[in-house]
């Protein structure tokens, strides 16, 4: 893939099949406010979570592109489902740093005292062979359970997160879960902290949540300053939203969940 030279005041572009990776995107404008961010969602084919591995990888790279004909200096994968299937071969493909989003795995086994923790993922992510073997790799002794959880990222792409009918579907998927046990959950979806408070309140108190936008954006740190990519202190970041579906609805729901008004911009493929 062709990439231009990139200096420190290029963005860093971050890519989710929809609105999820707003929130990686967030924090990572709240910790390096100094660096601009080209934010990119491939709405029109959201979820992710329900395609083939062939296509999330046609997809992934089709948003690479973009975003490398941009000019941007390093990519985020803020989407567990693409990072799993996708992340190598673009990796092989690119020679800015790519960093991706894995379940947090590892601190979730570590931490758990009952050593019954519970990972919420897509189905695809839930039938990934390199999530599997991430899970073998970290579990730490901890029994591990996988809840697929088809419905409930089309929830959050429609800004109807809070609507009864998602309540219920969280019920379905998270009381099995405390039932068996476990003491900590993991968020193996960047749309999933958008409904983190109602997860909260099903999965009870004895129930540490963890997701993965913090250890996400200090990988990201470190690889900018590993690479000299860092951007100036002088300046002040701008982020920039790109859809593949931009629609007047779908800017109301990006500006709900960025928590201020934004320009929803149209992705020209």
């Amino acid at each position: 893939m062709k990439q231009k030279t990139t200096d420190n005041s290029a963005a860093i572009g971050v890519f989710d099949s929809g609105v999820g990776g707003l929130s990686i995107a967030k924090c990572i404008a709240q910790q390096l406010p100094h660096e601009n961010i080209i934010y990119l969602a491939d709405s029109r084919h959201a979820p992710y979570g329900e395609k083939s591995v062939d296509f999330i990888i046609q997809r992934v790279n089709s948003m690479a592109k973009l975003l490398l004909a941009k000019g941007v200096k390093a990519l985020v994968i803020a989407c567990n489902t693409a990072t799993v299937n996708a992340i190598e071969q673009l990796r092989a493909q690119v020679n800015i740093p790519i960093i991706g989003v894995e379940p947090a795995i590892k601190p979730a086994a570590k931490q758990s005292i009952s050593k019954k923790i519970a990972i919420l993922a897509t189905q695809a992510t839930s039938e990934n062979q390199r999530f599997k073997d991430l899970i073998d790799l970290h579990h730490n002794g901890a029994q591990v359970f996988i809840q697929p959880c088809p419905g409930l990222v089309e929830f959050i792409e429609q800004g109807k997160q809070r609507s009864p009918a998602c309540n219920a579907l969280l019920r379905q998927y998270i009381e099995p879960l405390v039932k068996q046990g476990i003491d900590t959950l993991v968020l193996g979806c960047t749309h999933y902290p958008f409904v983190q408070q109602q997860i909260s309140v099903i999965a009870g108190q004895q129930v540490s949540i963890i997701e993965t936008a913090a250890p996400v954006t200090q990988q990201l740190m470190k690889k900018l300053a590993e690479n000299n990519l860092t951007a100036s202190k002088k300046q002040q970041g701008q982020t920039q939203f790109f859809s593949s579906l931009a629609t007047k609805q779908q800017e109301q729901i990006f500006s709900q969940l960025w928590q201020a008004p934004l320009t929803l911009q149209p992705l020209n493929e």
